[in-house]
């Protein structure tokens, strides 16, 4: 006889002649002629040293393990004492019961969506990461999920999982915050052929998504396009002249048109407008020399405006002179000031002085 000791938190296994014999625990042992063994760790797997159905006929070895099975549609998620171990691939598995605490989730793996009860945390270990498909929507987003070609549902903001399996599986997302478009150098002719280059804005919201994503292929272009031909529409209707009169018109009548039309393709339109209109060369020459001719008519009329009032009032001062005397010598008065005024020196010959002066100033009536 051989001696043997099975050491603590440990499995003995007898075999003779390739044919399993009893089971060992811990303590020393004793093997009759002819029997081998294996020892096995309860903290690990159990990996049968023969065909494990051949052993599980056996009661003390079935009520020493746990089995589990996984199918080839199936994967396992291994629990340790409650945290999660590793992946387990169709096969089977036993583990020693007794020391660790192990629990199982089975998953079918042939269907999309994970129903199993598995957070988000396992989702996203390393370990997973062959096995799981993730899709995100950003939180200014949403998303449509297709999944075998077939719209399943529409995602809000967040992190979505998926098993990986052959069925395939997209995800379109849009936008679904205030947007800009622009039109730029749009060369377009009035109602009197006059050519023009319009600089256009618009701003829009997608407020459908399954219009805009399922019911139209590129909404943004047909936006696009719907923007400029009501622009063209509506600078063709007017001329230059009252076109630049009602610039600050057009948005409202470019909203009012594109409310319905813009609403098929899922988006609103919420604001719309001229930035610039930008003249040929000589069109501006034209436009420059009228502005200029219209100022200077402007400039003669308030020029014989003033000559005019001018005129009223030196003939009502007049009337007052000549009516009144004692006016007509404060007037007078007032003259001879001014001629004083620019005397810088004064001759004078003789002895009259006065009367020089009186001559000078006031000169003989």
């Amino acid at each position: 006889m051989k001696p043997i000791k099975v050491r603590a938190y440990r499995k003995a296994l007898v075999f003779k002649n390739g044919k399993y014999k009893r089971m060992l625990g811990e303590g020393l042992h004793w093997l009759n002629i002819g029997e081998t063994y294996y020892e096995y760790d309860m903290q690990t797997h159990f990996v049968a040293p023969v065909d494990l159905n051949i052993l599980l006929q056996h009661e003390e070895i079935t009520a020493s393990l746990i089995v589990l099975e996984v199918k080839d549609n199936e994967l396992a998620l291994m629990f340790r004492n409650g945290l999660f171990k590793e992946v387990l691939l169709p096969g089977r598995y036993a583990f020693w019961k007794g020391i660790i605490e192990y629990s199982f989730i089975v998953a079918d793996r042939s269907k999309v969506a994970i129903t199993e009860p598995v957070n988000e945390t396992v989702l996203a270990k390393p370990e997973l990461q062959p096995f799981v498909r993730t899709c995100a929507v950003e939180p200014n987003e949403k998303g449509l999920l297709y999944i075998d070609g077939k719209l399943e549902s529409m995602l809000d903001p967040g992190v979505y999982y998926f098993w990986k399996n052959p069925i395939p599986v997209l995800l379109q997302r849009i936008d679904m915050r205030q947007q800009h478009l622009d039109m730029n150098g749009q060369e377009i002719l009035t109602k009197d052929k006059a050519a023009l280059r319009v600089n256009f804005y618009a701003r829009y919201q997608v407020t459908d998504i399954k219009k805009a994503l399922c019911e139209n292929k590129e909404y943004d272009k047909q936006l696009y396009a719907l923007v400029q031909l009501a622009l063209r529409e509506y600078v063709a209707t007017y001329t230059l002249d009252e076109l630049l009169e009602k610039r600050n018109d057009i948005a409202g009548s470019i909203l009012a048109q594109l409310a319905e039309t813009s609403e098929e393709l899922g988006v609103r339109v919420t604001e719309a407008g001229i930035r610039d209109i930008i003249l040929p060369g000589d069109m501006k020459d034209i436009m420059n020399q009228v502005l200029v001719a219209e100022k200077r008519a402007q400039a003669n009329i308030i020029t014989r405006r003033e000559e005019t009032a001018g005129t009223r009032s030196m003939l009502n001062t007049a009337k007052l002179m000549e009516e009144n005397a004692m006016l007509y010598k404060l007037k007078e008065m007032e003259y001879v000031e001014k001629i004083a005024e620019k005397i810088s020196s004064i001759s004078i010959s003789g002895g009259d002085l006065a009367g020089q002066l009186k001559q000078i100033l006031i000169g003989s009536k």
